[in-house]
């Protein structure tokens, strides 16, 4: 009896180390987890899926603890370089697009902003809501930690890469930046478009200093209007292609994509 329970335990963990592990961006988590649903259905396999950042998912990447790593943002330089340095050649995927969304409290009278006024706000120039047309209230930010793609994605394109103010309170994933902008009257904050939900208020934005503002959504991204977009990742090592690829030419079918349509994000193409 003790065998045959040793042999059904060492088949189910020979199962689990031929499953594909997925790692990385809380942006894209909600959709790797649909595609993984759906497509282990499909195919019977076992694709697994966590968050964590981007950073973390390329980390994983670098050690060999993840066969993909889900990224909000391109790989940087030093992260080339450690998997080169590795002996690691890599891949790169765009599985979809993102519209970045900055949220407030549903109660907040502001509903549009520039770019150059949410400069100041992330950077801690503007302190209160009276300054960009609002109540005389305090602003309180909210931030993606460091390790998140989402972070240096809107540091480079909003914040042209100037510094957050050290009074950003950063959360540790986007269900707790959604969370804490819904409790908090005078907060702001930045999520994914496929996080939005009635709990908190999506603003327009111009990047063309006031002149015209536009809505997060899915027409504006694909119509090319809505300034904030991004392609989503997936990066796996080049010796484990069989591996990964029947999942992600998957993703890219026609189902899937309908599936990353159907959970708020943008096709690939």
């Amino acid at each position: 009896m003790k065998k045959i329970i040793l042999f059904f335990v060492l088949a189910i963990n020979l199962l689990q180390a031929q499953g594909i592990k997925i790692k990385g961006s809380d942006t894209v988590l909600a959709l790797s987890q649909e595609e993984a649903e759906a497509y282990n259905k499909k195919s019977k396999a076992n694709v697994s899926v966590t968050g964590g950042g981007t950073g973390v998912g390329l980390a994983a990447l670098v050690d060999g603890t993840t066969d993909i790593a889900a990224a909000s943002r391109k790989i940087k330089l030093e992260e080339k370089m450690k998997l080169q340095e590795a002996g690691k050649k890599f891949k790169e995927v765009v599985i979809a697009r993102d519209a970045l969304s900055v949220i407030v409290h549903p109660s907040n009278k502001v509903s549009q902003l520039t770019r150059e006024q949410l400069e100041g706000i992330f950077t801690g120039k503007i302190t209160n809501w009276k300054e960009v047309g609002g109540e005389d209230l305090k602003i309180v930010v909210y931030s993606r930690e460091t390790s998140s793609g989402t972070y240096e994605f809107f540091k480079e394109i909003v914040l042209l890469r100037k510094n957050f103010s050290s009074s950003v309170l950063a959360m540790p994933a986007t269900g707790a930046i959604v969370q804490s902008v819904s409790q908090t009257k005078g907060a702001i904050g930045y999520i994914g478009i496929a996080y939005l939900e009635k709990t908190i208020k999506p603003i327009k934005v111009s990047f063309n200093q006031g002149k015209t503002y536009v809505e997060p959504s899915v027409k504006t991204a694909k119509a090319g209007t809505y300034p904030i977009l991004r392609p989503l990742y997936y990066y796996y090592l080049a010796k484990d292609e069989s591996k990964v690829k029947p999942f992600i030419d998957f993703i890219l079918s026609a189902q899937g994509q309908a599936l990353a349509v159907q959970g708020g994000y943008i096709s690939a193409k």
